[in-house]
């Protein structure tokens, strides 16, 4: 009889133990798919600042050209050349400050993106219930040699 309850035992720790792995792989499907909707998100957000910043650059480079052309029509008609002297340095100042524009912009646009990202630290759990499945089969054996 004493046979019968140890074979029992084992069986039910057996059967714990399938459990629990059980579950531990329905937890890393379940990790799995949860990172596959993190990554899709972040492509997808990663897509739209992406356009973002091409849209804000193609409208900065329109207003930039506006503005010269403008400088360079005023200047023109006030008599002054308007490719030499100050007419230039105002026209390469212009470029200048666009080119620092876009360069903050590109800045805060990489900023955005690394802020969603996920840390690569981050514990998925996968591990846990392995282990927990072998210290349930040691009581189970700890308890046969009792």
């Amino acid at each position: 009889m004493a046979q019968l309850a140890s074979l029992a035992s084992l069986a039910g720790t057996g059967l714990a133990v399938y459990g629990q792995v059980r579950q531990g792989q329905q937890q890393q499907a379940t990790s799995r798919a949860q990172e596959e909707n993190v990554r899709a998100q972040q492509t997808a957000q990663t897509e739209q600042v992406a356009v973002q910043s091409a849209a804000q650059d193609r409208e900065r480079q329109d207003r930039l050209a506006r503005t010269i052309a403008s400088a360079r029509a005023r200047l023109a008609a006030g008599g002054v050349a308007p490719d030499e002297g100050s007419a230039a340095a105002l026209t390469t100042g212009l470029r200048r400050d666009a080119a620092q524009d876009a360069a903050e912009d590109a800045a805060v646009t990489s900023a955005r993106l690394a802020a969603g990202r996920r840390s690569l630290l981050t514990p998925d759990g996968s591990l846990n219930s392995f282990l927990r499945a072998g210290q349930t089969l040691g009581g189970a054996v700890r308890s046969l040699l009792d």
